[in-house]
């Protein structure tokens, strides 16, 4: 199975059409067929469907598509991590991250890396900490932010200068915005917004007994949309200080959790992983600017 033969692979189940896809190759439709064919062959599985004028994928070309993403990310990776390692000037760093405003701090540390190597490039993917450790384990990134404490046995790990402050959102003419910050007897009852992560973690610890009174009427994996369904009268959202707007003009605002709820942000990195030269300049900058290590 060729890396080749998988780009056109994708091509088609991106574009469900084959010439359109032949097209966005510069290959000839005729080339394309005869590949897919023999990429059919080859697996002993039928991957489309095809109909009059578009193509849809079996269910055997879905696994085989989320497969060939992740292929095709690596054999990309691997292509610029070889290119940039006589890069003096640069090379591609990874990463993938969790919603925290405490981003701003490796922004920050990636602006003064590229002021020394102004080659340097980076690609950034979001996600909560199930997304982002798994295309780390697939070794697809370089670094991930989580919110959790990382797993020790799989991961090294730097704790970022600040934490994320909890807090309820909600809008600005509710009861609540005459408190100066809400409790759990505040909250029974509510409907609430947040993320699986954060519900299943750190609001079960800081409700403690009183947690089963707590209703999750929506779980949300990006702050922005949840303060949406606020905005509409849907319900109160648990999140991180300064991931929403809540100035006078949003018509939302934002009161701490009390008694008062912070989570750490990390850095991680797999063990024994293997940097480029660009990565280990990273790893040794924020080294120095985190821990002054």
């Amino acid at each position: 199975m060729e890396i080749r033969t998988l780009r056109y692979f994708l091509a088609v189940a991106r574009e469900e059409n084959m010439t359109r896809a032949a097209e966005q190759l510069h290959v000839t439709q005729p080339t394309l067929s005869k590949a897919l064919r023999a990429l059919e062959e080859e697996l002993g599985k039928k991957l489309f469907i095809r109909h009059s004028f578009s193509i849809a994928l079996t269910e055997e070309g879905v696994l085989l598509r989320d497969r060939a993403e992740d292929l095709i990310t690596m054999a990309d990776k691997i292509e610029k991590e070889f290119l940039s390692l006589d890069d003096i000037t640069g090379g591609e760093l990874y990463f993938g991250l969790a919603e925290s405003f405490q981003i701003r701090h490796l922004a920050r540390e990636l602006r003064v890396l590229k002021e020394q190597y102004p080659g340097l490039r980076y690609h950034i993917t979001s996600g909560d900490t199930e997304q982002v450790t798994e295309k780390l384990d697939k070794g697809l990134l370089d670094f991930a932010v989580i919110c959790d404490a990382p797993n020790e046995k799989k991961y090294e790990s730097l704790v970022f200068p600040e934490g994320d402050t909890w807090g309820l959102i909600f809008p600005a003419d509710a009861p609540l915005a005459q408190k100066d910050a809400v409790a759990v007897e505040d909250l029974a009852g509510l409907p609430l917004f947040t993320s699986g992560q954060g519900w299943e973690g750190d609001i079960r610890e800081w409700a403690g007994e009183r947690f089963s009174e707590l209703h999750l009427e929506g779980s949300f994996r990006l702050a922005y949309n949840a303060s949406m369904f606020v905005r509409e009268g849907l319900g109160y959202q648990l999140s991180f200080r300064h991931l929403v707007d809540v100035s006078a003009e949003s018509g939302l605002c934002f009161r701490p959790l009390s008694p008062k709820l912070e989570t750490k942000l990390y850095l991680i990195w797999n063990r024994y992983q293997t940097f480029t030269p660009i990565a280990e300049r990273f790893l040794k900058q924020v080294r120095r600017d985190f821990i002054g290590g």
